[in-house]
């Protein structure tokens, strides 16, 4: 009995050193978790993990939301590449969330230069969205931005139709008409 006893004595200690360490090891991983946190909410690099997905998402989405835009473009666009497809459409929505914003922005001028940007713009967007949904097309508010930009841009005409009838203008290097 007296070796059962022990035994039992011996296994309990045992149980409670794992426990202990796994509290440890558990309190550790939150306070990363929490400085990770911290330091992604006010735009700076985490100082663990800094290389994962994650940190590299989280800084980007953090400068496209303070509208350092180019910066963000960059840093998304260094993601797209091996990523699973969610991950991969998460990023290419984010890059048409910001050029979609940005089209918003430019928006107000009425010279030709204008219109052109926010064109750009709205098809950089545009093509963004329809990536994104080709790597994953669940994501709804990826569908709904889409049908968006695609109500905002301008219709492409047609060859052939419209002012410019003249077959010509069209196939530029095609004569027009007898020699």
């Amino acid at each position: 009995m007296a070796l059962s006893v022990k035994k039992m004595t011996i296994g309990l200690v045992i149980l409670a050193v794992i426990s202990t360490v796994t509290m440890v090891l558990s309190w550790q991983q939150t306070q990363q978790i929490r400085a990770f946190n911290q330091a992604v909410s006010t735009g700076k690099a985490p100082q663990t993990e800094r290389q994962s997905f994650e940190a590299k998402y989280a800084v980007a989405y953090w400068l496209a939301k303070n509208e350092r835009y180019k910066e963000a473009t960059l840093l998304f666009t260094k993601l797209i590449d091996g990523t699973p497809a969610l991950q991969r459409s998460a990023v290419l929505h984010n890059i048409g969330n910001m050029f979609f914003l940005k089209a918003i922005q430019v928006t107000g001028g009425n010279d030709n230069s204008t219109r052109d940007e926010v064109e750009y713009l709205l098809t950089q967007a545009m093509t963004s969205y329809k990536n994104a949904l080709k790597a994953d097309n669940s994501n709804w508010g990826t569908r709904r931005n889409y049908d968006r930009v695609m109500s905002l841009l301008p219709e492409k005409p047609t060859p052939g139709v419209g002012e410019s009838d003249n077959p010509g203008l069209i196939m530029g290097n095609i004569p027009n008409g007898l020699p």
